[in-house]
């Protein structure tokens, strides 16, 4: 057996904010600004941040641009925001976050229930609002959901998530993201796919965003390093999930992939102690223990001392 191929470092994109909160009741903005606070404490220096959707379908996200007017307090985080469509990218932009990620399903059922319409039309927007982010001197990251997998129509054919690919490369992404939006992939199948991601697409960072909704997120993750994918996402505690995907649950734990990365000597620039606390922050906020088996246990292992028998 030959010793793992490790990178030096990774990039972690923090999601707990977007994807972690928005199947949570509404939180009070002043537990939200608490949470950035404990987040950014981390090290951590990108956060994807909110999304500009509609209020009545992520009632739980319908203070974006609240937010937004808050982030210039943490002036060396690079912010970003998801939209769903042109008047989503309009609205981030004029709330001052021109970094942009736009969500296309490589489904046909799961992009009716997300976005009300078939993957070919929502892709045909890519172009206008690429535009609208380079204009504004930002950036458009196309995230591929149910890139593997769909709750309603099954196993996605990879050429579908190549169809979306190439259509995001044609009209000026600047990067990509493949969801496992339902955490039903497994490590074969989640490089496969990313490989020929990332052969259709040189040039172009290839991310990935894994649920652990059936224990196989940082197994993914692993694979996904493995093979030269180097930029994840994570969420806080364990938190997240799809409101229009059945039984999705949260994305894999940043203090959990902060834990096994970092003694496995990849750099992440993240404090796991100052997570542990982001944890507390964050359970705080919504209410309820966070998902997360690092959180519950504390932190990293201390020893007890000598064992002295009584």
């Amino acid at each position: 057996m030959t010793s793992l191929d490790l990178p030096p470092s990774i990039d972690i994109r923090e999601v707990g904010m977007r994807d972690g909160l928005q199947l949570e009741a509404p939180v009070p903005l002043d537990d939200k600004l608490a949470m950035l606070e404990a987040l950014v404490a981390t090290g951590v220096r990108r956060i994807e941040v909110t999304s500009f959707v509609s209020p009545k379908a992520v009632p739980a996200l319908a203070d974006a641009d609240e937010v937004a007017r808050h982030l210039g307090a943490w002036p060396d985080v690079h912010w970003s925001a998801l939209v769903a469509n042109t008047r989503g990218a309009v609205r981030a932009i004029d709330a001052g976050i021109a970094d942009l990620e736009y969500v296309v399903s490589a489904a046909d059922s799961h992009s009716l229930a997300n976005a009300g319409r078939p993957s070919a039309d929502a892709a045909d927007a890519i172009g206008e609002i690429a535009r609208l982010a380079h204009d504004a001197g930002g950036s458009l990251e196309v995230i591929i959901a149910t890139a593997w997998d769909c709750p309603f129509d099954g196993r996605t054919d990879p050429a579908r998530t190549l169809q979306v690919v190439e259509r995001a490369v044609a009209q000026g992404a600047d990067q990509l993201c493949l969801g496992d939006t339902i955490g039903t992939v497994t490590p074969r199948r989640a490089v496969d796919l990313l490989d020929a991601v990332r052969a259709a697409a040189p040039g172009l960072e290839v991310g990935a965003h894994f649920h652990d909704t059936r224990g196989t997120g940082q197994a993914n993750a692993l694979a996904a390093l493995l093979s030269g994918v180097r930029q994840l996402d994570a969420s806080i505690g364990g938190l997240g999930g799809c409101p229009f995907a059945p039984g999705a649950s949260g994305n894999i734990a940043t203090e959990e992939l902060v834990y096994w990365a970092e003694d496995s000597g990849i750099a992440t620039g993240l404090d796991l102690d100052r997570l542990v606390t982001a944890t507390v922050a964050t359970e705080k906020a919504v209410g309820h223990p966070l998902p997360s088996s690092l959180a519950r246990a504390g932190g990293r292992s201390v020893p007890l001392g000598t064992y002295v028998r009584s």
